[in-house]
């Protein structure tokens, strides 16, 4: 699997200690260094995408509160063929992932799960395990990402609906195994996460697999 660059790391890091100091910190001193760190972090992404450091530290500066990864559900809903379920992104050159997205406020990880399902397949689903519980910097999503991220893929079994895209997505279908298209979209869902779900599928017994 490829790795993130260090420097990306480096600058999530420093953004994240700024983050969480300037959350807590009760000395303007170090609310001054906290905010130092910030620009510093700002202007090393800057440097390495070409981007304007003063908008960047305005994105840094949105992020409130004890710094903590986000995090993005994916529902692997199976049918009674043992197929698997994807959707075509309107975005990302029209590429197929799992459907799912960020997790909402105020609904658990697996009724965003289902939710997701819904709005961009048309189908209902009931959650059967959380199957994969993956960092997406250690798995090789392609491009790298800003933020840290958490990413729960829940295994799923298909219950009603019809299949139906939506502002997100342009096309619904169902893959066999050995069925599952090149064009994925890789900052969503990677083959070596699609080929564990159907190994979970087969064996719903597996534990749920991390990191």
């Amino acid at each position: 699997m490829q790795g993130e660059p260090e420097w990306l790391r480096q600058v999530r890091e420093l953004q994240a200690i700024a983050q969480t100091g300037l959350a807590f910190t009760r000395d303007p001193y170090d609310r001054d260094r906290y905010e130092a760190l910030r620009g510093l972090a700002a202007r090393m992404l800057a440097e390495r995408v070409g981007g304007d450091a003063a908008a960047l530290r305005a994105l840094f500066a949105a992020e409130r509160g004890y710094a903590t990864p986000k995090v993005d559900v994916r529902g692997a809903v199976f049918d009674e063929s043992h197929r698997l379920l994807l959707v075509r992104e309107t975005s990302d050159a029209g590429r197929w992932t799992l459907p799912g997205g960020w997790a909402d406020v105020n609904q658990t990880a697996s009724e965003c799960a289902l939710r997701e399902i819904r709005e961009e397949s048309g189908y209902e689903a009931r959650i059967v395990k959380l199957a994969l519980l993956h960092d997406r910097a250690r798995q090789g999503h392609q491009p790298v990402e800003l933020h840290s991220i958490y990413k729960l893929f829940f295994l799923c079994t298909l219950t009603g609906g019809e299949a139906r895209g939506s502002l997100e997505t342009s096309e619904v279908r169902c893959f066999g195994e050995h069925e599952i298209p090149a064009d994925l979209s890789t900052g969503r869902t990677l083959p070596h996460q699609i080929a564990r779900l159907f190994a979970h599928h087969r064996d719903p017994a597996l534990p749920t697999e991390f990191d």
